[in-house]
C-alpha cells in the first residue's frame, strides 16, 4: 500500500462540486459558539456533498479567520445562508417538505443506528449548542429527534465530532441501504 498525492484524489474544483448532485441533507448549526465547529462542520459538509448549512443564532459567519483555519476552504463550495431564528426556519423548511431532525438526547428518540430515511425525502438535521444542545421549543417542533448511543463515562460529544457521525451515517443511508 502507498499513500495517495493530493493530484490523486480526483478532487472536485469548487464549479463541479456546486454542480454534482447533493446529498438530500440540510444542516442547522443552532447558536453555534466555536468558530472551528463551524469550520469542521462546513468541512465535513463538503466531503459529504450536503445541500446546505444554515447558521441560526449566535452561529457565526464567513468569513472569519477562525472558521477557515478548520473549513480549509469549504465555505466557497457548501452552500450556507445565515437565519436569526431557528425555530421560523425549521418550521419554513417542513413547509417545503423537509423532515426535522434534531441531534439530541431526548425521551423516545431513536438510536442512529435505527433510524431509517425515506430516500424520496428531504431532511433538515439540527444540531445544537456546545453547552445547551438544541433549543427546546425546537425539539418540541421536530419530527424526529436522533442520539448516537454513548456507552462511558462523558455522554457528550464535540459537535463536529458528532454532526460527522450522523452525516456519516446518513450519507451511507441515502446512497447505499436499501
Amino acid at each position: 500500500m502507498k499513500k495517495l498525492k493530493n493530484s490523486e484524489l480526483n478532487r472536485l474544483d469548487i464549479p463541479s462540486f456546486k454542480e454534482k448532485e447533493k446529498t438530500a441533507l440540510v444542516i442547522i448549526l443552532d447558536n453555534i459558539r466555536s468558530l472551528n465547529n463551524i469550520g469542521s462542520v462546513f468541512r465535513t459538509s463538503d466531503a459529504f456533498l450536503i445541500e446546505k448549512i444554515y447558521l441560526c443564532g449566535i452561529t457565526a459567519k464567513p468569513p472569519h479567520k477562525d472558521i477557515h483555519k478548520t473549513a480549509l476552504g469549504s465555505t466557497e463550495s457548501v452552500a450556507w445562508e445565515y437565519e436569526e431564528n431557528t425555530l421560523e426556519l425549521v418550521k419554513t423548511l417542513q413547509k417545503n417538505g423537509y423532515i426535522a431532525v434534531s441531534i439530541e438526547q431526548a425521551d423516545n428518540s431513536i438510536k442512529l443506528q435505527d433510524f431509517t430515511i425515506d430516500k424520496a425525502k428531504k431532511y433538515a438535521i439540527i444540531m445544537g449548542n456546545e453547552v445547551k444542545g438544541v433549543q427546546q421549543e425546537v425539539v418540541s417542533e421536530s419530527d424526529f429527534c436522533v442520539e448516537i448511543p454513548q456507552f462511558g463515562t462523558k455522554h457528550s460529544l464535540n459537535i463536529s465530532v458528532t454532526t460527522g457521525i450522523v452525516i456519516w451515517d446518513l450519507f451511507k443511508k441515502f446512497r447505499w441501504n436499501d
